[in-house]
């Protein structure tokens, strides 16, 4: 990378991938105005993330990698670029501050717990080097205290939490920070990325969902959502989890085609995302304490055909492999797995959301972990445990014709997988086995 003689600002890109409409680069891009300084946007593949993750052609890590070399290639005709670092997230800032005359240092929020640990640690060693560390809001709209009851404490319910967030939005508008106005001030520079090999990873032949939303999918959103063969959603999650599109921009269009289902799913992100900020513990147990005494069944055989799509239940088994072949599942059929897995077989709704977080091209810690628990019961909007969803009744009612079976789990129709559990047994072993650990009153 040449050196710059100017002060630079660096932005630090995380959940915010994209040089439109980011909230952080759009500040350091005005101060880079008044100081006469350079602006410097880094992404950092952080090798403690990454050797986590059990699959080396994670979809995940391909995406990052293909939308990374993408927005280099582009900025780089005009010799700029994003300086795409690989290593320890320390390290990796103890050397860029050390090669390069880095004044301040931008980010946008990350409130998951792992990333306020590592956010902490690169704040001290800044602060020890007298760079300033300045962050903002961006990848939610509400976010942390922002919608919380008239007492200062955070909403644990849906609804009322939905009703004030509208009322806020209605007074205070949409803001947008049109940070692409202002790309002459980022530093003069082309630098090559690190490969997939070099990570460990292995290329794959993907196709991703465009990050942009029709707006007739949005007008059509409440009557078409629940049925997994149509496009009646906007598959933008992947995009929403690595800020490769505009959450202001996203809510503004939803708003301008009046959908205000699709606005209630915006919500439900944020919602999820302050129970996390606010009860950090969900992250590992139930956020009602009594449904860490349900007594799990855990039969590891039966988890395992359920990872498969091999319980005999023709949509279960549907989404399950729908998950696996393309790393997507219709939220409909993401609340029926979860049901079934945690109700039909009594297993830890924790064994599910890891399943989730290990597939799922859209995973987000804050929203999977409240899609679990609401379906086991132990949530904040929970369904009660006693709300069992029938797989034959849900297949019956959102894939009457079959087609979305038909595509994920062909076959199906002679049904050549045998049921792996009775519904109405598993019903009344999972109502017995709830009531009998529960202290609290549903």
């Amino acid at each position: 990378m040449q050196h710059s003689t100017s002060p630079i600002i660096a932005v630090w890109l995380r959940r915010d991938l994209r040089l439109f409409d980011n909230h952080a680069l759009y500040k350091a891009l005005l101060r880079a105005e008044e100081e006469r300084a350079k602006v410097m946007p880094v992404f950092i593949f952080d090798r403690d993330i990454l050797d986590k993750l059990e699959d080396k052609d994670d979809r995940r890590v391909n995406f990052l990698h293909d939308h990374l070399t993408t927005l280099k290639s582009g900025l780089q005709i005009e010799q700029k670029d994003i300086c795409v670092m690989y290593g320890d997230v320390l390290d990796v800032w103890s050397s860029l501050i050390k090669d390069h005359s880095i004044s301040a240092i931008y980010s946008n929020h990350d409130d998951e717990p792992y990333a306020k640990v590592r956010d902490q640690k690169i704040r001290d060693m800044a602060e020890r080097q007298g760079i300033d560390w300045q962050d903002f809001k961006d990848h939610l709209i509400f976010e942390r205290d922002e919608v919380t009851k008239d007492d200062g404490k955070p909403y644990t319910v849906f609804t009322p939490y939905s009703k004030k967030w509208r009322k806020r939005l209605e007074d205070e508008g949409i803001p947008s920070y049109p940070s692409e106005n202002n790309l002459r001030y980022l530093l003069n520079f082309t630098e090559a990325m690190p490969s997939l090999e070099l990570m460990g990873f292995k290329s794959r032949e993907l196709t991703f969902p465009e990050n942009t939303a029709e707006n007739q999918v949005l007008i059509d959103y409440y009557e078409r959502r629940n049925f997994p063969s149509v496009e009646g959603t906007t598959r933008l999650g992947i995009h929403l989890r690595f800020g490769t599109i505009s959450i202001r921009q996203l809510l503004k269009q939803s708003e301008d085609t009046t959908s205000f289902t699709f606005t209630s799913e915006l919500i439900w992100r944020d919602f999820y995302a302050q129970i996390l900020s606010h009860f950090p513990h969900v992250a590992e147990r139930a956020f009602r304490p009594a449904y860490d005494e349900i007594a799990w069944r855990n039969d590891e055989d039966d988890f395992e055909k359920w990872c498969k799509g091999e319980t005999g239940y023709s949509l279960v088994d549907a989404g399950m492999k729908e998950l696996l072949t393309t790393g997507f599942m219709h939220n409909r059929v993401r609340m029926l797995v979860a049901s079934f897995l945690t109700k039909h077989l009594l297993i830890d709704w924790r064994w599910g959301e890891a399943w989730f977080a290990r597939h799922l091209l859209d995973y987000d810690l804050a929203s999977n972990n409240g899609g679990w628990q609401w379906a086991s019961g132990s949530g904040t909007d929970a369904a009660p445990y006693f709300r069992i969803f029938n797989p034959i009744t849900q297949a019956d009612k959102f894939d009457k014709d079959g087609k979305y079976r038909d595509q994920f789990n062909p076959g199906w129709r002679e049904g050549k997988i045998p049921m792996m559990v009775d519904h109405k047994m598993a019903r009344e072993r999972a109502l017995n086995t709830y009531k009998e650990r529960l202290s609290v009153k549903e």
